[in-house]
């Protein structure tokens, strides 16, 4: 099989505190959705961009039918089986094909339907493996907001490479031009925009965990360290406006005892602070 690419930060400690076979899932998931997302690479030619993420659908919807031909794919509805699990894939698709096309929400339901798609991908399937109990829709929300984060943190790297990460309706009522985003430091109102949604994020992502009932938490204790490190990606972001962040997903000298802590209460049926 090739070597996987490089987890995230955040990804990486996530699947630290996953059991074994759960912690495979999450892995196998992320370098999926990091090999589609090579399509979108600077400097590939946009024709075989396309090509590849039209094959990488026919993968997706080969490996929902228990059919799949790449070593992930295979590997995914191995540790899957018959399940239906693996249904929503396809929202790694989704979403490259609009980065793809750098095309801009214009609304927030816009964004938030990206977002879904993602969470189709990424979240959904995890939680329904780990806690089958569990409907998707009670995984969704925290989904989406865990994507939207992440999108935050970047803002002014996506805005350089012609993606908007903030619908153009909520830039338009601030009075900001969609340039701004790439030339930080950033006008009072366009921090201020910023900061507000850095702040319904990481309220959100808090509620999104205490919404799971205390089993799921405690199976799911590496989603429970995913939104505990993003808050805290958040906060710093935050804290260095009206600069942008950096990077997208960086690790700091406390994120590891702050994923251990978020751990341990999720283990033990707790909400992560």
């Amino acid at each position: 099989m090739p070597v996987r690419p490089e987890l995230s930060a955040t990804r990486a400690l996530a699947c630290l505190y996953c059991p074994p076979r759960q912690r495979a899932l999450l892995e196998a998931l992320c370098a999926l959705e990091r090999e589609i997302g090579a399509s979108l690479a600077p400097g590939l030619d946009h024709q075989v961009a396309h090509t590849r993420l039209v094959w990488w659908r026919e993968e997706c919807v080969r490996c929902e039918q228990g059919e799949p031909v790449h070593p992930l794919t295979r590997e995914l509805a191995g540790l899957c089986g018959s399940t239906g699990v693996l249904a929503g894939l396809t929202g790694f698709i989704d979403t490259a094909v609009w980065d793809l096309a750098a095309a801009t929400f214009q609304t927030r339901r816009e964004l938030q339907a990206y977002c879904e798609r993602w969470s189709a991908a990424m979240i959904e399937p995890w939680a329904r493996w780990a806690a089958p109990a569990l409907e998707p829709a009670q995984v969704r929300g925290l989904g989406c907001d865990l994507r939207e984060t992440e999108l935050l943190l970047a803002l002014a790297a996506e805005a350089r490479a012609g993606r908007l990460r903030l619908p153009l309706a909520e830039l338009e009522h601030t009075h900001v031009e969609p340039e701004e985003l790439a030339q930080p430091p950033w006008r009072p109102a366009l921090a201020g925009l910023v900061r507000e949604r850095h702040g319904q994020l990481r309220a959100a992502l808090t509620a999104g965990i205490a919404a799971l009932p205390a089993s799921a938490r405690a199976a799911l204790r590496g989603m429970a360290v995913w939104a505990a490190i993003a808050a805290a990606q958040s906060r710093r972001a935050e804290a260095k406006l009206p600069q942008a962040n950096i990077t997208g997903d960086s690790r700091a000298p406390l994120d590891g005892w702050r994923a251990w802590r978020a751990a341990r209460r999720a283990l033990a049926g707790g909400v992560p602070t």
